[in-house]
């Protein structure tokens, strides 16, 4: 087992997973919880997660102290390196410019963690941190620099009262896609230095959820709610493999969708999929309860209560349902609320902390631990069309957060307008299958501008659109200067009201994939 040390970071499921894929069996958990762990018999490995605090601060997040009893060796990432550094009598200070997103660093020097990376290259890695080691503890020594980070990685060793282990430290985050062999650096750990050896897992997900989903609801009806998007389809047939007939599906329209998704779903759910979906037509409701409100944490709880009593209200028609499921994926939770150690809150997603505390139904949510690359798997693995599978991800919230400020018919309009020439443009791109995300965002902005030689004074829209694989981090994608130009003056020209267009460059972090 390695045991995965969670300080909060929004990354550190992404450690665990890639260790699965691994084939390595791991326990994730919080600080306070690690002691037990620490003697059990099958520790083989300790990797320390990063945070969203400083080593600095008064009450900060540490290690138990049998980390550092030589054990096993520790691998430390980010705010765990830092925490290495500071225990083990290195120094750590506020970096002097923090850095978010796509960096480089020099391999500078032989090492175990970096073994198979040609010594002297440069490797793009992902960095996240507003503070930085600056000297080493005794005895380690630097093994990859940047021109920020003079201490980008170090290895070492520590000793105590079981010996001693090796100690590896890590400034950048090598369990992101972002980090240029970031498996091979975590199977070098695994591999090289806790000399594990992997066995493959072997586990059937499709057979294990369905059995779960049988034990949580052994009698009555689960109504399952569906969306449009790849998730509640994964979960409604899931739903349907393991209770037939006593599965409901519902599709509530909100009044907040795009301009397809309600035929999408008649079609594909109903026409392809064999499902037979109740439309739930809820549209003034939402928007009457969404009237006048900016703060986007406010729309986001209040979209999580409507669903809910929307769901309610259709299941009290059955007197036998029992639950409610839906496809809660593990970035869904992880952003919402601490899912094993002090993770901040990043937005509250409407199917988790947007959910009432008092829920008439209990909650199944068979794919709350997988990333959306995981569920596509598993989506096609169950033969779901390829065009359902591989649809982009869309926000369970809709339209009300891609308006920035008060939700309003007209601004939905604009919207719509502008996001179904985005959504057509880049599916005629000849690279689609590389875009993650592409969308527009309407803004609570006016500008001045010129059309037909008079002034006017319109809203702006910005255009985002991201290259992921989980959704966890997410870099903006270059598109051509001519698709761009053509996307723009299509959105000028055919939507009333906006004026201006703006590309969106920023990476996640330090920005989200959606604005709000």
């Amino acid at each position: 087992m390695i045991l995965i040390i969670d300080f909060g970071s929004q990354y550190s499921h992404l450690i665990g997973r890639r260790l699965r894929e691994l084939g390595v069996a791991f326990q994730r958990v919080a600080p306070e919880s690690a002691a037990p762990l620490l003697a059990a018999p099958s520790l083989q490995g300790i990797i320390l997660s990063g945070g969203p605090r400083s080593v600095l601060e008064d009450g900060a997040p540490r290690c138990p102290e049998a980390v550092w009893s030589g054990r096993v060796p520790v691998l430390g990432v980010c705010y765990g390196m830092q925490i290495m550094c500071h225990d083990l009598g290195g120094e750590v200070r506020p970096a002097r410019a923090r850095e978010y997103g796509l960096a480089h660093m020099t391999i500078c020097g032989d090492s175990e963690i970096l073994n198979g990376v040609e010594r002297g290259r440069e490797l793009a890695i992902w960095m996240s941190h507003g503070d930085q080691c600056v000297a080493a503890p005794p005895g380690f020594r630097v093994v990859g620099r940047t021109d920020n980070a003079p201490l980008a990685a170090m290895e070492g060793a520590v000793s105590g009262a079981h010996g001693s282990a090796a100690a590896v430290g890590l400034q950048f985050h090598p369990e992101v896609t972002h980090t240029a062999q970031g498996d091979r650096i975590l199977q070098n750990f695994v591999t090289r230095i806790c000399r594990v050896d992997p066995e493959a897992a072997g586990r059937d997900f499709i057979a294990h959820a369905v059995a779960e989903i049988q034990r949580a609801a052994p009698s009555g009806r689960v109504l399952c709610a569906l969306s449009g998007g790849v998730d509640s389809a994964v979960v409604a047939l899931l739903l349907h493999r393991a209770i037939g007939d006593r599965a409901l599906f519902a599709f509530v329209d909100n009044g907040l969708l795009r301009e397809q998704d309600r035929p999408t779903i008649e079609s594909v759910f109903v026409a392809r999929l064999g499902l037979p979906v109740h439309v739930i037509d809820a549209a003034d409701r939402f928007l009457t309860s969404l009237e006048g409100i900016s703060d986007p944490e406010q729309k986001r709880r209040i979209i999580g209560h409507m669903f809910i009593d929307v769901f309610e209200a259709f299941a009290r028609d059955y007197v036998d349902v029992t639950h409610l499921a839906q496809g809660t994926l593990y970035p869904d939770r992880i952003e919402s609320v601490s899912t094993g150690g002090p993770a901040a809150t990043i937005k509250t997603h409407h199917n988790v902390g947007g959910l009432p505390n008092r829920m008439g139904l209990g909650l199944i949510e068979p794919l709350r631990d997988l990333f959306k690359d995981e569920v596509r798997k598993v989506g096609l693995a169950l033969g779901m069309p390829d065009d359902v599978v591989y649809r982009q991800p869309f926000p369970g919230p809709g339209l009300a957060v891609r308006i920035l400020g008060p939700v309003t018919p007209d601004g939905l309009a604009k919207l719509r307008r502008a996001d179904a020439i985005v959504t057509g443009e880049i599916a005629s791109f000849a690279r689609v299958s590389e875009i993650w995300q592409a969308f527009a965002v309407l803004l609570p902005l006016r500008t001045v501008g010129v059309m037909g030689d008079e002034r006017t004074y319109e809203n702006v829209v910005a255009l985002r659109v991201v290259q992921s694989t989980d959704g966890m981090t997410a870099d903006w994608y270059p598109l051509p200067h001519e698709l761009l130009g053509r996307i723009s003056r299509r959105i000028i020209n055919e939507v009333p009201g906006v004026n201006r267009v703006v590309y969106d460059i920023s990476s996640k972090p330090p920005a989200t994939i959606e604005w709000e």
